[in-house]
């Protein structure tokens, strides 16, 4: 019979704890999934599908009630879209300096500075966007609605800057250096070899940066809820006001509709979308990645 040390005796006792703690993440998910299926299937049971994924008005809290979730989805993928324009070519720029060229020094004070982007509370970059930004692009634009889709859309790339910059820089960090000196040795200069050679090999991490960025955009709350207005238009016009996903959620979440009603239910449903929409980028990445790594 082998003695049970004391030391065996502590090892199983983290490894029981930390596998509790990977089971727990596990569970959470599980249970938050549960929760919007649950809910969701009560809405789709006096709701059609067809009619959820096909109408084009959403009216939910009205006397004559739409229930087409095509608005939320538009409005939720414009200020993405603008977030994205705006967020992946500055973060993969700050990305190529502070891998590529920046010196030590230089990279240890960027790289907390731009994380500190990712500190501000999202209701200041909200309404930075209101009552700073809107204005000034006013000037720019006479068309421009108080409320629209284009100016929270520009903070929120702002917001994702560092998501982008920072996974990306690690990830061209991580290419080995004799590839960069088999580029140098061929006679390209260095912009060649970080735009030609390090971008390309690091792709796949560049990849995961990228669909971090668009998670983030996509779920990001209060800045549309503050500066996109509450108007479920269904529209590509950026100048427009639009709602998203998680500003009608909010908007319902406030408390003005009782518990339990179709109307309530509602949030689930538009919480089952954006769920299903931020795997659908996830799966995405990881195939992408997959398949970048194949090739490299």
């Amino acid at each position: 019979m082998k003695k049970v040390t004391p030391q065996k005796v502590r090892e199983r006792v983290i490894e029981a704890i930390l596998f509790l703690s990977a089971l727990s993440s596990i569970l959470i998910t599980v249970s938050i999934v549960f929760i919007l299926c649950y809910e969701s299937w009560g809405f789709f049971k006096e709701v059609s599908v067809i009619e959820f994924l096909t109408e084009k008005d959403w009216m939910p809290l009205f006397a004559n009630p739409k229930f087409g979730i095509l608005p939320l989805v538009m409005g939720t993928l414009l200020t993405t879209g603008i977030a994205l324009i705006v967020a992946l070519p500055l973060g993969i720029l700050v990305a190529v300096y502070l891998s590529e060229y920046a010196p030590h020094k230089i990279r240890e004070i960027i790289k907390p500075v731009l994380e500190l982007l990712a500190a501000v509370p999202t209701v200041v970059y909200g309404y930075f966007a209101l009552l700073f930004l809107t204005p000034i692009l006013q000037k720019f634009l006479p068309d421009l609605s108080g409320f629209n889709a284009l100016s929270p859309g520009v903070i929120m790339g702002i917001m994702i800057i560092p998501y982008v910059s920072s996974v990306s820089e690690d990830a061209m960090i991580a290419v080995p250096m004799h590839i960069r000196e088999g580029s140098y040795a061929m006679g390209a200069t260095k912009l060649q070899t970080a735009f030609k050679v390090v971008i390309p090999s690091a792709f796949s991490g560049i990849a995961a940066a990228f669909i971090i960025g668009i998670s983030r955009a996509i779920g990001e709350t209060m800045v549309v809820s503050i500066a996109a207005g509450g108007m479920p238009n269904l529209t590509l016009n950026p100048l427009e006001s639009v709602q998203t996903l998680t500003a009608y959620i909010v908007q319902v979440s406030l408390g003005d509709v009782p518990h339990g009603t179709v109307e309530y239910r509602t949030i689930f449903a538009a919480g089952m979308t954006l769920f299903l929409m931020t795997l659908g980028f996830n799966i995405v990445g990881f195939w992408l990645r997959k398949r970048i790594r194949e090739v490299y």
